[in-house]
């Protein structure tokens, strides 16, 4: 396993993250908790230490279940949780308040069955709540030790100007980033520099395009998220264009003797020097193909050859 120490802090994490959305238990097509449940101790198991979900995830279900697997193995793990989108009314909004944070994190406590959390991060800015208001908070949840870091996540660079000052107090952020979807790349690079943060990237897999068990027929039922058309990686030109990179992605594999999704994962991990990769997990055989990404690098032709062939999703 490889790990890395986040910036800012103490805490030593792997450099694969076990993700949590699909243990919301929605939208993701069939989802067990059994299995579930022996993926987080297959994970630890091979020293994957980091387990990333939130609140919003399955609303509650997913941090429940992550704190169920965990029991007695908390000391085991690094937990990553987030804050800030909610759901009323069966309207979803984003709410930064203090008054919010201080409700979810108590939540989160309570479903994770652990009296605090490794890294709380901020899933969405609302707007309107003062970024001073948002750390002031924070630092009130540190002191009463509910949290031990912050963490930011779908930053954009025009929030630059208003988080530099503040940047000593955060040791991640979050955004999307793939094989399938680099077209954050240049804007990652930037934060990771001028704020000095560890990135951490979700939709490593493409949601799942890169795993090679798609075609061109692809189709989901109604109750999976991919089935609408916001997530491109599988319609139209996005779906064309990444059946296009997992060719590529095949000959790699075949080189190299790896899974197809360990090449995706290990792209991001050889061309962001310094990142972690969330990957979400339904079950143990992903984990483990997951984990084959780990301890051996691709070769700078290898990687030239996926950047070429990645380049057109990248510029759209």
């Amino acid at each position: 396993m490889e790990f890395i120490k986040l910036l800012h802090s103490d805490l030593i994490v792997s450099r694969l993250c076990f993700g949590g959305c699909p243990m919301g238990g929605y939208g993701w097509g069939l989802v067990e908790e059994s299995a579930l449940i022996r993926s987080v101790q297959a994970a630890l198991d091979n020293e994957v230490n980091f387990f990333d979900t939130a609140d919003i995830y399955g609303v509650g279900q997913s941090e429940l279940t992550l704190g169920k697997a965990l029991k007695e193995n908390r000391s085991k793990a690094v937990i990553a949780t987030k804050f800030g989108v909610r759901i009323e009314n069966g309207k979803t909004f984003y709410d930064n308040s203090p008054e919010w944070i201080i409700h979810a994190v108590e939540e989160s406590l309570r479903r994770l069955n652990t009296d605090y959390i490794d890294l709380y991060q901020l899933h969405y800015r609302d707007n309107h709540t003062e970024f001073e208001t948002i750390i002031e908070t924070l630092d009130l949840l540190k002191s009463k030790g509910y949290i031990r870091y912050f963490g930011l996540s779908n930053l954009i660079l025009k929030d630059i100007p208003e988080i530099h000052k503040y940047a000593d107090c955060f040791v991640s952020f979050q955004d999307e980033y793939s094989l399938a979807c680099r077209k954050n790349e240049k804007d990652i690079l930037e934060l990771s520099n001028q704020l000095n943060l560890t990135p951490i990237t979700w939709g490593s897999l493409g949601q799942g395009i890169l795993t090679g068990k798609y075609d061109i027929n692809v189709s989901f039922s109604k109750e999976d998220r991919r089935s609408r058309l916001t997530y491109s990686n599988f319609h139209g030109e996005g779906l064309l264009n990444n059946l296009k990179i997992v060719e590529v992605m095949k000959l790699i594999a075949s080189e190299s003797g790896k899974p197809l999704p360990s090449i995706a994962i290990r792209f991001i991990l050889d061309n962001l020097s310094s990142s972690v990769v969330i990957a979400g997990v339904k079950n143990e055989e992903q984990l483990l193909t997951n984990i084959s990404a780990m301890d051996w690098k691709l070769t700078k032709e290898q990687i030239n050859t996926l950047l070429q062939i990645s380049e057109v999703t990248y510029e759209q």
